[in-house]
């Protein structure tokens, strides 16, 4: 997969794809909708599967305070829909001068004359340009005015549920990862370097390799079952543990992170590249008067998680 960045400067190989546009957030089922068309739509024309995103999401670029809501890392995402068969990413670098195209500006000078599509596919919710003032109407007139055709992915829905990463991120925030993995299609997945944590962990019993989770939607804090896929290195592979997401009240340490207990493993994997999927919602974060009540419920944790997973994958 090829990733583009500025569209101003862009290969003539990069042009002429079929693209889907949208943010992408998550890369759930009514995303993967909209990709499927856009494979079908490619082959049948000979072209390249395109996805047309932007970076930083418009609303870090429009709200750079507001509480963190990504389901993933702008990394994760390109991973994922590499996965999913995507050649060229078109991964635009949203500034003032992008955000200020109107809506016209937008589909004339850079879906038509820069990156050239020849199809572009988008939900039925769709909005773009300046204000988020066009519509898919819009897109569809303009579409015939400079030679690119549009297709509409329709909105998926479960029991009158919208899939939207709106509605996964509540979801998570309510400890609900089954009902976030339905709409997702796959495990809600926390990506990133394992980083040097405290170290209190090995001295309890438990080491744990800690994630930062900043810029990223913090899931309902407490104790999850989960796998965890170490990308790279010698230990390379998929493994299951225990995690805790939180501000770990009983240390007063109040800054967000991902710690993870693995289940019989011992390897160094500080600096690897780790993924941890959230399988199941075991309890609420809680503070402990004491290092033994802590340690008594890490076992009761790693129990009960374990035996979990066992019965999910054995």
């Amino acid at each position: 997969m090829r990733t583009i960045r500025d569209y101003q400067f862009i290969a003539d190989e990069d042009r002429g794809a079929v693209a889907a546009i949208g943010n992408f957030d998550g890369v759930h089922l009514g995303h993967q909708a909209a990709l499927n068309l856009v494979r079908k739509i490619a082959k049948e024309s000979g072209s390249q599967i395109g996805t047309l995103t932007f970076e930083p999401h418009p609303r870090e670029y429009f709200a750079p305070k507001s509480k963190a809501f990504r389901l993933m890392s702008a990394e994760a995402k390109a991973n994922r829909l590499e996965k999913l068969g995507v050649e060229r990413l078109y991964q635009l670098n949203f500034n003032a001068a992008l955000s200020a195209l109107s809506a016209r500006e937008f589909a004339q000078d850079v879906i038509h004359k820069a990156l050239g599509l020849t199809h572009v596919i988008v939900g039925a919710d769709f909005c773009f340009g300046k204000d988020r003032t066009g519509t898919v109407s819009d897109l569809i007139k303009f579409g015939k005015e400079f030679g690119f055709k549009v297709s509409i992915a329709e909105l998926l829905k479960d029991n009158d549920q919208v899939f939207s990463s709106t509605a996964i991120r509540n979801a998570l925030s309510d400890g609900k990862p089954k009902d976030a993995a339905r709409m997702l299609g796959h495990l809600h997945r926390i990506e990133g370097t394992v980083i040097q944590g405290d170290q209190r962990g090995r001295e309890l019993g438990y080491p744990t390799a800690n994630l930062s989770i900043d810029g990223l939607h913090p899931p309902k804090y407490g104790v999850y079952a989960v796998t965890v896929d170490i990308l790279d290195g010698p230990s390379k592979g998929r493994y299951f543990g225990a995690a805790s997401i939180g501000e770990r009240p009983t240390f007063g340490v109040y800054k967000p992170n991902l710690e993870v207990f693995l289940f019989d493993f011992q390897a160094d994997i500080y600096g690897a590249n780790i993924s941890v999927a959230l399988v199941n919602y075991q309890r609420p974060e809680l503070k402990f008067d004491n290092l033994d009540a802590l340690i008594a419920q890490m076992d009761k944790d790693c129990a009960i998680a374990k035996e979990t997973l066992n019965n999910l994958y054995s």
